[in-house]
């Protein structure tokens, strides 16, 4: 699971990601073609409290990748600015699961915006662009292949590329009206088709203001004032001051508290944001638990009970017999998994079971 963070210059973008990791990446290119990459832990409570009954020798979370991009150059008539990133860059940027879009929603004039203004629905705007000119590019390049050699071939070969063209000319014409193609409700099939490409507008995207902290009391307003104008499918807006996140991390959780008092705030924003890039992805988590560890296992939401035995181990999803699960809600009650069979809230479940975010699983299987 893989996110990259983009924002244009002077977004604090990179603070933003020093913030998720507790990074130290350097803060004051302003535009620099630095990459920085840090592992996150999903925060997810339930772990304690089932280390708390199990007294495991390990507590593994789930994780979530984050890449801190440069910003691209703006594109030009012929220049695509996206494409003119280190080749690095782009490849992680067109790898990622989804976005995690900065904008600067503070004033600083120490660090004046390069527009010379404060206004996020123009950056949002801006750097939005650039994605949509660089999937058009993609677009109309695969589009006169298709045209051309693509009318050559077998039968079937002519038929998939006939779709794929159909596919390909529907977003085009979205793309050039400005519409992301996270928006054309493409069918399972036709995602599958064009999954190649890697479209950057494709990908969901969590966008994050970051205010300045004067701005704190009115963060969650906001964040909802831009999100009422960003009406875009698998998008969601949040808001954060990453100075005074960062300021946080680098104090005793004494001194944090007091801190946050201070400022009015009745928790970090932190795991708010880790938990929506999360949920961005269309994850939950299914939970193991044992002497040796508890642990968080990511999958996708409406995964199969052989599709979590496979997370686990491929040989669990090859062998599966069935999966014996129960809530994470029911566990703790009872406080044992023997209680929970007692009581009948341990359940036998086949391959076709749906598995819900907090199961707790145990896969029994041949070898």
């Amino acid at each position: 699971m893989q996110i990259a963070i983009v924002g244009l210059a002077g977004s604090g973008k990179t603070t933003v990601f020093n913030t998720l990791t507790r990074g130290h990446a350097d803060t004051g290119g302003y535009g620099g073609m630095q990459l920085n990459v840090g592992v996150v832990k999903v925060p997810d409570p339930r772990l304690d409290r089932l280390a708390e009954i199990f007294k495991p020798k390990k507590i593994v979370h789930a994780d979530v990748t984050y890449a801190d991009l440069p910003a691209p150059p703006a594109s030009s008539e012929g220049r695509i600015g996206t494409e003119e990133l280190p080749a690095e860059h782009l490849a992680r940027l067109r790898d990622s699961d989804a976005l995690l879009h900065v904008v600067r929603a503070f004033d600083d004039p120490s660090h004046p915006h390069p527009e010379g203004s404060i206004d996020p629905a123009r950056d949002l705007e801006r750097l939005d662009l650039e994605f949509i000119l660089a999937d058009l590019a993609i677009a109309d390049r695969r589009l006169e292949r298709l045209r051309g050699t693509g009318r050559h071939g077998t039968v079937a070969e002519r038929e998939s590329n006939e779709r794929e063209e159909a596919i390909l000319a529907r977003l085009r014409e979205g793309l050039a009206a400005g519409h992301p193609i996270r928006d054309a409700a493409l069918e399972p099939d036709d995602e599958k088709a064009i999954r190649g490409f890697r479209f950057l507008t494709q990908k969901p995207v969590l966008v994050l203001l970051n205010v300045g902290e004067g701005d704190l009391p009115r963060a969650a307003q906001t964040a909802a004032e831009l999100a009422a104008g960003y009406l875009h499918e698998h998008a969601l807006v949040d808001a954060l001051s990453a100075r005074i996140e960062m300021e946080l991390g680098e104090l005793d959780p004494d001194d944090a508290a007091a801190f946050m008092e201070s400022l009015g705030l009745r928790e970090s924003s932190l795991d708010r944001v880790i938990g929506l890039s999360y949920r961005l992805l269309g994850l939950v988590s299914f939970l193991t638990s044992g002497p040796d560890e508890v642990r968080a296992w990511p999958v996708t939401d409406g995964s199969t009970a052989v599709d979590a035995a496979g997370t686990i181990h491929t040989d669990l999803g090859r062998g599966f017999i069935r999966a014996e699960v129960v809530s994470y809600a029911d566990l703790v009650e009872l406080g044992s998994t023997a209680d929970a069979r007692k009581h009948g809230r341990l359940r036998s479940e086949g391959k076709t079971y749906r598995v819900k975010d907090g199961d707790v699983i145990e896969i029994l299987f041949s070898r």
